[in-house]
Order: C-alpha cells, then sequence, then structure tokens
C-alpha cells in the first residue's frame, strides 16, 4: 500500500511538473520535490525522466479514452451517440482540464514521441468511423468523410478548453462562472451543432 501511494504521488507531481514546463524543461529534482520525496527514491521507481513522462501520457489517454469509445458502442443512433460523446468528452475534460494542454504541448515540441506513444495503447476507432459511413449509406446524414465529423466534433469540444484564457477573458469578462455555465451548456450545444450539420431532412 505505501509503493502504490508512493508512486501515485510521483505520477500526481510529474503530472504538474510536465504541464508546466513540457518534458524537456522538467527535471527531476522537481518531481522530487512536488512529490515530497528525495531523487534517490523517484529513481528508484522511475530510472528516467522519459519512462515517467510516458507512464503520465498513458495514464491520461486511459484516463478518457475507453469512456469516449465506449460512448459510440451499443444499438443506439448515431445521433444519440454524437450526444453522449460529446457529453462524456467535456464531462471528462472539466475534471481533467490539464490533459488537452499537456497534450497539445508536446505535440508540438516533439510529435515523434507522442505518436510512438498513441500507438502502443492500441486505440482503434474503425468501429466508429464505420459506423458513420453506414449512416452516410442509408442517407440518414449527409454525405462526409467519417473523419471529418470526428475532427468536427473534437474541435467543437475542445476549443473551449485548450483557450480558456482568452474565452474566459474575451468573452465572459474575465468571469469563472460565467465560463463553468458555458461548459455545461456546451455539453448538449455542441452536439446539437454537429447534429443539426449532419442530419437529413428528406
Amino acid at each position: 500500500m505505501e509503493d502504490k501511494s508512493t508512486e501515485e504521488k510521483i505520477v500526481k507531481a510529474a503530472e504538474k511538473v510536465f504541464v508546466e514546463k513540457g518534458l524537456a524543461g522538467a527535471r527531476m529534482q522537481e518531481i522530487a520535490d512536488e512529490a515530497g520525496i528525495n531523487k534517490a527514491l523517484l529513481h528508484y521507481y522511475y530510472r528516467s525522466k522519459e519512462k515517467l513522462f510516458k507512464m503520465v501520457f498513458q495514464l491520461a489517454f486511459k484516463t478518457f479514452a475507453p469512456s469516449l469509445m465506449k460512448s459510440f458502442a451499443g444499438p443506439d443512433d448515431l445521433f444519440t451517440k454524437i450526444e453522449r460523446f460529446v457529453f462524456n468528452y467535456l464531462t471528462i475534460i472539466e475534471k481533467n482540464p490539464h490533459i488537452p494542454g499537456f497534450i497539445i504541448n508536446e505535440l508540438s515540441s516533439n510529435p515523434d514521441r507522442l505518436v510512438e506513444i498513441i500507438n502502443l495503447l492500441e486505440i482503434d476507432i474503425q468501429p466508429i468511423l464505420k459506423a458513420i459511413e453506414d449512416e452516410v449509406e442509408k442517407k440518414t446524414i449527409h454525405q462526409i468523410e467519417p473523419s471529418d465529423l470526428i475532427i468536427n466534433i473534437l474541435s467543437l469540444c475542445i476549443f473551449p478548453i485548450i483557450a480558456k484564457p482568452m474565452v474566459k477573458t474575451i468573452i465572459y469578462k474575465g468571469s469563472e462562472e460565467d465560463y463553468k455555465v458555458m461548459l455545461e451548456r456546451r455539453k448538449v450545444e455542441a452536439a446539437r451543432f454537429v447534429i443539426a450539420a449532419i442530419k437529413r431532412q428528406d
């Protein structure tokens, strides 16, 4: 139990330091200090900064990837699945607001490393793409590339999170309360916007 507690403290501390400084700027001593342990103990658990980063990144993805994939599972129609996906995605990100910035920061500094880690997670979105293709063929939605639809949904969800300082300052005059109200509203509105754009009326 003590080992698990120590490791959890290390991962949480590393997450905080990596979010603030990225892999290149982070130092093992900083992570040890943040975790409240000595550097030797940190090296006992993780021999290198790169291995610790890989663990933090994988945990970040595992926080939301399985839940989001499940959003598209089951017999419900595509529109219901989109609503469920948007709601779940924004709910998870709302609770873990550091994740998008963390990922984007590392994508800009060392994309090859993140691609390697993501490939290890073996995330398969083919069933989702196939479900979209099926709806196009059935003419329940307008012609659209499945990948474009996925990117549209993710973009509508993620932008208000990663651009929070700008959105909050310009649109909501610095009000955290108004910003949070918008995020809650967006759990429904983003899905409604996407569905209205793709749903055929004929």
